[in-house]
Parts: C-alpha cells; structure tokens; sequence
C-alpha cells in the first residue's frame, strides 16, 4: 500500500497520466484522459480533479520551459491570453451556477464534428505565421483566450485544443509558437486552480507528486515531438482528442457516464 492505495493501482494512474501528458503536450485535451483514470481509480470527483491539476500542472511546466528555450512563446500575446482566459474561467463559472450544463454538451456535439472537418480539409496546421496585422491578430488571439477561457470555467475538457485551433486558424500563428503560447496560458490556468483545490483540502499530495512524475516524462517527450515534427504529429492528435470528446460528450448525455 502507498498514500492507502496499492501499489498496483498507483502505477495504473502514472501510465494514464503518462498517456495523458504525451498528448496533451502535443495537442492539448490531456484531461480528457487523465481525470477518468483518476476516477476509475477510485477517487472522489474533487478529489480526482484537484489531483489531476497537480501532476498535469508540474508537467505542464516542463513543456512550457521546453517551448519557452526554444523561442516557441509569443509574449505580447501570451501575457494578455492568461489574464482574459482566467476571467474567462471565472465568468464560466458563474455561468455553470446559473445555466443547465445539457445546452453546452447538445452545443458540442454540433460543433466538434465540423471542428473535425474542418482540420481534415486542411492539409496540415501551419508551419510559418501567416500574413495578417498584428492588431487583427491580437484581437483574435486575445479574444479567443476569452472566449475558450468561459469555455474552461463552464464545462472545461479540450480547452487547450481548442485554444491551439484558434490561435493557429484565427491568429495566423504557426504551430510551433501557438502550442508554446497556449501551453503558457494552461500553466497559468492550472497553477491558479491548483491552488484553490489546495487550500479547500481537495488534493492527494502523495498520490499528486507521484503521477507528476510520470507527467513530466510524458509532456517532456510529448512537447520534444511537437517541436520536431510540427503539424505531422500535432494535427492527428488534435483529430484524435476532438474524436475522445465527441465519444465522451455524447456517452454522459446519454447517461453512459
């Protein structure tokens, strides 16, 4: 037994969150794997998310760092992203208090299969920043981040897919530097979530720290790929996550979940 668990257990969690990682570091949408094997391993729903934001949170800072030493961030439009998308989080969440749940999912279900189409039309997400005035492309990036950011407080998995597709469709960014900007943007997101789980006592420290480790090998080799093969590995495993979300999204309206 380790932190009340066994051990086999432990290192069923660190596998998923590894997996998890891996993709989430390449195409955002990570959550979508990780919060269901915390789940499936036994812990209460906060208790599952608030331990989720820790290792997906330290692992998220490694492959931020990654794209921050490589020049992959763009900081005049990074640094207002995290501001709007956190007041985004807050406002969706306050939406979440007052609207039924239901209308979002009937909403995605719309929405992810032409989000699907459209990236299969494209051949490959952009390798070069496309020609557009910085205004229009802060005002696309920076209202994007406000947008997703309701988005993440209301209902929350695919976030930073999401964001990646925006800022790569309507920002004009390349792939490279739109993962580097939204992963500096999810790490900000994440650090301030953790800490509220943390000091409402909703986090297993124990069982968090290990699965950190396993999310820092698996957004280490995630965020390497990425930055190699650029849109040859991102592009399927956006396909992938949005595929994840339509299946996941349609199961809990059908009450599978």
């Amino acid at each position: 037994m380790l932190f009340g668990y066994p051990i086999w257990l432990i290192a069923l969690i660190g596998c998923g969150v590894f997996v998890a990682s891996f993709v989430d570091a390449i195409g955002g949408g990570g959550g979508i794997i990780s919060v269901p094997v915390y789940l499936l391993a036994g812990l209460p729903t906060h208790l599952a998310l608030g331990t989720n934001k820790m290792s997906s949170g330290i692992g998220t800072a490694v492959s931020t760092l990654r794209y921050l030493r490589r020049g992959f961030v763009d900081w005049m439009l990074a640094l207002p992203s995290v501001a709007l998308a956190v007041c985004g989080a807050y406002l969706g969440t306050t939406l979440q208090l007052m609207a039924d749940e239901r209308i979002l999912k009937y909403l995605l279900l719309l929405v992810l299969p032409l989000a699907a189409l459209a990236l299969l039309r494209k051949k490959s997400l952009p390798e070069e920043r496309g020609a557009i005035s910085r205004r229009k492309q802060c005002a696309a990036v920076w209202g994007s981040s406000l947008v997703i950011g309701v988005y993440d407080g209301f209902y929350g998995p695919g976030t930073g897919t999401f964001l990646l597709l925006s800022y790569c469709a309507l920002g004009r960014l390349d792939v490279r530097t739109a993962s580097g900007t939204v992963k500096l943007v999810n790490f900000s997101s994440n650090m301030g979530a953790l800490a509220t789980s943390l000091l409402a006592g909703k986090v297993l420290v124990g069982v968090g720290l290990i699965a950190a480790c396993f999310s820092i090998a698996g957004h280490y080799l995630g965020a390497g790929l990425a930055i190699k093969n650029g849109a040859k590995i991102v592009r399927p495993v956006i396909l992938a996550v949005i595929t994840l979300l339509l299946l996941r999204t349609a199961a809990e309206l059908l009450g599978l979940l």
